[in-house]
């Protein structure tokens, strides 16, 4: 068995039920697993937002729901001494609270920024994927079945933005809905295997507006554009609004993008893939 979470960032709708069932969770009182989150400073789960785009025309937001992503090969561990960082069985990964006392070195260690400095305390701390409640023969959420305990963050998520199960099981729901969507991993852990799968986090779109012959002043709708960039080909059309656009393209790459209707002569771009861009207001000839 081993233990996992899904963020699906596509679902994410920045609503903080999941942090705020955390602190929730883990505030106010020790555990045999972690001493009392601080109520202030740390984010075991954190809604990461940012702006996209470069242009007004095409602004939009991304939101990531991020937290330790119990890696199966941690920096934290590798950071720790006397064993003050373990995985356990299941996959999770737990920081010792009384091993760690003193070790700064494995909050600096994370990657991600997901492990956090208590200077009161002079611990290091994370999230524990509630592996204190998932040990708890007693325990039940509000799904009242003992064999379907889930950590909070995933049980207060109102919009099926996190699921948890056992990523062993290619039956269960996580490893259903990792198989069904795109893997797209927190870049500072490229190449990692962790617990915790990140899903259609945002890579980097092109957009544009496409017109007919500028005296006209009407949008071009069903124009044909096509994007070429690292041997691959993505395609889309114009909208009622003469917009197009086509995300997921591959990072910091030079693309090649081509606007072609019937009866006009085609335009082509060259674009870097550096950032979220809005390639042209294209005026398309006869």
């Amino acid at each position: 068995m081993r233990l996992g979470i899904a963020v699906d960032s596509r679902m994410c709708m920045a609503c903080y039920c999941c942090f705020i069932a955390c602190k929730d969770e883990h505030c106010g009182y020790d555990t045999a697993l972690s001493k009392s989150q601080p109520m202030m400073g740390q984010k075991w789960i954190d809604v990461r937002e940012w702006e996209r785009g470069d242009n007004s025309r095409h602004i939009k937001t991304a939101t990531v729901a991020t937290l330790c992503a119990h890696c199966a090969d941690p920096a934290c561990a590798k950071a720790a001494k006397n064993g003050a960082v373990y995985k356990r069985p299941d996959g999770i990964v737990i920081i010792d609270p009384e091993k760690s006392k003193g070790q700064k070195a494995i909050a600096d260690a994370c990657p991600i920024q997901a492990v956090f400095w208590n200077e009161e305390l002079e611990i290091p701390q994370k999230c524990t994927m509630c592996a204190e409640l998932l040990d708890d023969p007693d325990y039940l959420t509000y799904l009242g079945d003992p064999k379907l305990k889930i950590p909070r963050c995933v049980e207060a998520c109102p919009n099926k933005a996190l699921y948890f199960g056992d990523l062993d099981d290619p039956d269960s729901e996580i490893s259903k809905i990792v198989a069904s969507q795109r893997q797209t991993q927190l870049e500072p852990l490229a190449g990692q295997e962790t617990n915790v799968k990140y899903l259609n986090v945002p890579t980097v779109f092109l957009t544009g507006t496409v017109y007919q012959p500028a005296e006209l002043e009407e949008v071009l709708i069903g124009a044909k554009v096509t994007v070429e960039v690292a041997g691959q080909t993505f395609e889309t059309e114009t909208n009622y609004f003469g917009d197009w656009e086509i995300e997921w393209l591959p990072k910091n790459a030079d693309a090649t993008v081509t606007i072609t209707a019937d009866g006009y002569k085609p335009a082509t771009y060259k674009v870097k893939t550096d950032i979220d861009h809005y390639v042209a207001s294209t005026y398309l000839a006869r």
